[in-house]
C-alpha cells in the first residue's frame, strides 16, 4: 500500500463525510500529498535560514540553499515513479539568439592524429559570442544595476553612479570598462540542489494555448495555479526554485528559420516578482527569453512595456530579482516535458559554469520527480 493510499485510507476512518468534503475543498492537496512529503517539508522548515543575510553579501537568496533544501529534495530522489527530466535546450550554431548578447558561435575543429599512436580526438572552440547570454542561460546578480533617476540619453551615461544589489557599487563591482565583475559575478553562487515548483501557466491562463506577447503572470495567477495544481497544501516554501511554464517556449525552433521567438513574450509581473521575494525563492525560470514580458513591437520601440515606463524600468523584473531581491534568474528553459508529465514538485541540480567575473552562465537544470497523481 502507497503512502497515498494509506493517508487517504486512515482519513476515511476518522472523518465525516462532511469533515472530508470541507478538507478537500479548502485544501485538495491535503489527501493528494504523500504523507512522507507533507513530513519532509514540515520538517525542512528549521533548516532553512533566513535574512538578513551577512554584510557584502553575493549570493542573495542562495544563502536558503543547505540541509533544509536538501532533505526536501530527498523525498523526490527517492519516489518510486520518479522521473528525470532535462529542462534546457540544446545549444548550436542555429538556436535561436539574444538581440543583448553577441552571436554564439562555434567553429569545429578537424580530427587530429599523434604520430605514433592510435589516437585520433575532436574538439571545438568559440571564435564569437557571450555563451552566458545565449541559449538556456543563467544571470549572476551582478548582471543588472540601477541609477536613481532615468538617464536622459545626454553625454555620456554616468555609471559611477550605478547600484548593485546589497548596496555595492560600480567601484566595488565594475571598476574599469574591460574589467571582469569584482563582485556579484555568477562564480559566487553555489550549487542550486534544492526543491522546485512548476507552474502551468499554459494550461491555466492560456487554456491549453501558449500565453500572449506581453501578457504577465500576477501575483493572484501564481495562487490561482497553486490551487488548481493541488499545491496550497504546501505553496511556495523559502529556498523553492520556481519554474514558470508560460508555453512561449514552445516557439524554441533549431534552425531558427522564422528569427521571431527573440523578438517578444509573456513574462512575470511585477507583484508576481515581489510575491517570489517574499516568499524568498533562490531562482525563478521562464520559458521564455527575457523572463521580463515584453510586447510585440516593443524592441522596436514601436509599442510600450507592459508594465510602462513611469519609472524608467522597461526589464523591471530583471530590476526587481536581481538588483533589489537578490533572486537569480534563468532565462529559455525547457518546461514543456516537465509540465506535459503533470510534475508539480521536484529535487532540481542547477550548476552554473564557475567563470570568474562573469555576468551570466550557460546552464543545464534538471529536474527529478514524480507526475501528480
Amino acid at each position: 500500500m502507497t503512502g497515498t493510499t494509506k493517508l487517504k485510507t486512515l482519513r476515511s476512518l476518522t472523518l465525516t463525510a462532511s469533515a472530508l468534503a470541507g478538507i478537500m475543498a479548502l485544501a485538495p492537496a491535503a489527501v493528494a500529498a504523500d504523507d512522507a512529503q507533507m513530513k519532509s517539508v514540515e520538517q525542512s522548515k528549521a533548516g532553512v535560514p533566513q535574512p538578513p543575510w551577512p554584510a557584502g553579501d553575493q549570493r542573495g537568496m542562495a544563502n536558503t540553499l543547505g540541509p533544509g533544501t536538501w532533505s526536501r529534495c530527498a523525498y523526490h530522489m527517492t519516489a518510486a515513479n520518479a522521473g528525470s527530466f532535462e529542462l534546457s535546450h540544446e545549444r548550436s550554431n542555429t538556436m535561436p539568439q539574444s538581440p543583448f548578447g553577441v552571436p554564439l558561435q562555434y567553429e569545429f575543429n578537424p580530427s587530429v592524429s599523434l604520430a605514433g599512436t592510435r589516437h585520433v580526438f575532436n574538439g571545438e572552440k568559440v571564435v564569437s559570442g557571450e555563451p552566458g547570454a545565449q541559449g538556456t542561460q543563467m544571470d549572476a546578480l551582478g548582471h543588472f544595476a540601477y541609477y536613481d533617476k532615468a538617464w536622459d540619453g545626454k553625454g555620456e551615461p554616468p555609471v559611477a553612479g550605478a547600484k548593485y544589489y546589497g548596496g555595492h557599487t560600480q567601484k566595488d563591482v565594475k571598476p574599469g570598462p574591460g574589467a571582469p565583475l569584482q563582485k556579484l559575478g555568477i562564480e559566487n553562487v553555489p550549487p542550486i540542489i534544492t526543491s522546485a515548483v512548476l507552474l502551468d501557466a499554459k494550461a491555466h491562463l492560456g487554456k491549453g494555448k501558449a500565453l500572449e506577447p506581453g501578457q504577465m503572470v500576477t501575483a493572484q495567477d501564481i495562487n490561482d495555479m497553486l490551487q488548481a495544481q493541488g499545491l496550497e497544501w504546501r505553496g511556495i516554501l523559502p529556498g523553492d526554485v520556481v519554474y514558470i511554464y508560460t508555453g512561449w517556449g514552445d516557439n524554441w525552433a533549431d534552425p531558427d528559420n522564422e528569427k521571431s521567438y527573440y523578438t517578444k513574450g509573456p513574462g512575470l509581473a511585477e507583484d508576481g516578482a515581489k510575491l517570489l521575494e517574499d516568499k524568498r525563492v533562490v531562482l525563478v525560470a521562464l520559458d521564455n527569453p527575457f523572463t521580463d514580458p515584453v510586447a510585440d513591437g516593443q524592441l522596436q520601440q514601436k509599442a510600450m512595456p507592459p508594465q510602462g515606463m513611469d519609472r524608467g524600468l522597461p526589464f523591471v523584473i530583471h530590476h526587481q530579482n536581481l538588483a533589489k531581491s537578490g533572486i537569480h534568474q534563468i532565462q529559455n528553459a525547457k518546461l514543456d516535458e516537465l509540465a506535459k508529465a503533470k510534475v508539480w514538485t521536484s529535487c532540481t541540480i542547477i550548476l552554473p559554469l564557475r567563470s570568474r567575473g562573469h555576468s551570466g552562465s550557460p546552464v543545464r537544470p534538471v529536474a527529478v520527480g514524480a507526475p501528480d497523481q
